[in-house]
């Protein structure tokens, strides 16, 4: 997420990548603004349901310590992510097994902070729970002051498409919650997400959530080596089409390691653009942001939550994935669920 003053086309990208501005995440800050612009004529011309209660921004913690016998990620103190987006994106035998350790670990935050989801409980309590179980585990919270988060754990709800701070808004019945971890262990992160009800949701929220795990299931089914990133998108652009949601643009899919972002970008629609070839030894996430209405966004004054333009709900559900000699590998399934793909 962008932060700070403007910065020129020729600049390196505020993200970290090493790339110039316009080459890395330009065209996507412009499209923002863009959505910024229309988000208002868009509520006024398909307005929210009555009864409809957005979202605020409540009161956020003070940021958590972790115990300094874990081993963190190179941004914990200072905030600033550096390193090369396009290295070490082969893994080897030892990342990987590194990987599968970091995965099976998200996995087990990410099913202890479920159970605690309902009625009356905050964000910020969430976020207390998630903090615990990585240090439990010994992981970091890979989100802890990246780029200066200052939480161990994404919660979005309802409208917030993605990376909402964890707060003291009490979930209400009938909400929908994004739950968004990613920790470092050993040396590798791991990133998944689910969206999940709280309490008894209404029949259109529900389907909002089962059409998203299809779509980023029908992402991921794409996947095998020789393939490009754009077909992902294809499939899941495909599988929405039918619903009339809208796929969120701004806020893409990563590749993931020893660093939280590297390449490739994984654009959950169309993008002809995405032209990287899938090859055995990658890792990287599908995320696909399914929106009820547009696929347009705003941002709150805090630079990291993002909203729909029309204040419809959002869902998201996410995967580490692994490219094998024979298709693919998901790293973040439930212990004993078995692997639904192979090629």
């Amino acid at each position: 997420m962008r932060t700070g003053s403007k910065i020129t086309p020729n600049e390196p990208c505020w993200c970290g990548s090493g790339t110039k501005y316009k080459k890395c995440h330009q065209a996507r800050d412009l499209l923002k603004e863009l959505q910024g612009q229309t988000g208002e004529a868009l509520r006024a011309a398909n307005p929210p349901s009555a009864g409809y209660v957005a979202v605020r921004p409540g009161v956020v913690s003070d940021r958590r310590t972790v115990d300094p016998s874990i081993p963190a990620p190179s941004y914990a103190k200072t905030g600033q992510v550096a390193g090369d987006r396009g290295a070490n994106l082969i893994k080897t035998p030892d990342q990987i097994a590194r990987m599968r350790r970091a995965c099976r670990a998200a996995r087990e935050v990410l099913e202890t902070v479920k159970k605690a989801v309902a009625p009356g409980v905050t964000t910020d309590q969430l976020d207390a729970i998630a903090h615990e179980e990585y240090q439990r585990l010994g992981g970091y919270p890979s989100t802890l002051n990246y780029h200066g988060f200052p939480k161990s754990l994404c919660t979005s709800v309802n409208e917030v498409i993605c990376h909402g701070i964890p707060d003291s808004r009490p979930l209400v019945e009938g909400d929908i919650v994004n739950l968004d971890i990613t920790i470092y262990l050993d040396g590798m992160h791991g990133d998944l997400s689910e969206t999940v009800g709280v309490g008894v949701i209404d029949d259109a929220s529900q389907k909002l959530i089962d059409v998203t795990r299809e779509a980023m299931y029908a992402g991921i089914g794409v996947c095998r080596p020789g393939q490009r990133i754009r077909a992902i998108g294809q499939a899941i652009e495909a599988h929405v089409a039918p619903h009339r949601y809208g796929v969120v643009r701004a806020f893409v899919g990563h590749g993931i390691g020893e660093m939280f972002h590297l390449d490739p970008q994984v654009p959950h629609y169309d993008d002809p653009q995405a032209t990287f070839v899938m090859r055995p030894g990658q890792t990287f996430t599908v995320e696909p942001m399914i929106n009820q209405g547009t696929w347009q966004h705003e941002s709150w004054k805090d630079g990291w939550t993002a909203v729909t333009a029309d204040r419809k709900r959002s869902a998201q559900h996410e995967h580490t994935l692994l490219i094998t000699e024979r298709g693919v590998e998901i790293l973040t399934l439930p212990d004993g669920m078995p692997q639904p793909f192979t090629h």
